[in-house]
């Protein structure tokens, strides 16, 4: 899986000065994506329709799932991937969550700030690293 993730490379690289600059929301609003194409790509070979496949990927991506996900693997994250997560955590977004309470919402947010981040720092087998631990937590509790 991790070599599907580098089709998504775009000509512009970015030096690491350059990441750690950009905006905490603008890391999360990639590590969104990066997440949501992950989950996807992980459920897919469940071999469901459609609506089932939607309703399972909403139950990997929703602010409360992703809350619960970064508490589960906040032990195993290095200083700065904890500092990167607390900086998406703490940005003030300026947007109301619909469906999830303030501070699911504000977690989620660094959980994929940090996602956003380690993608473009092409830390791809770092994020199926931190994936694969995730599952392995859900699947024991």
């Amino acid at each position: 899986m991790e070599e599907s993730l580098k089709f998504l490379a775009l000509s512009k690289k970015y030096d690491e000065n350059s990441i750690r600059e950009l905006s905490p929301l603008a890391l999360a609003f990639l590590g969104d994506a990066v997440y949501e194409l992950l989950v996807r790509t992980y459920i897919l070979s469940e071999n469901k329709n459609p609506k089932k496949l939607h309703i399972e990927a909403i139950s990997y991506v929703k602010a409360k799932a992703q809350a619960n996900s970064i508490h589960n693997i906040l032990d195993s994250l290095t200083e700065e991937e904890i500092a990167i997560y607390k900086r998406g955590r703490n940005a003030k977004s300026h947007t109301m969550p619909k469906n999830a309470d303030v501070l699911d919402y504000r977690e989620a947010t660094g959980f994929e700030c940090l996602f956003g981040y380690l993608y473009l720092l092409d830390r791809g087998s770092r994020i199926l690293e931190l994936f694969k631990k995730m599952e392995g937590n859900k699947n024991e509790g």
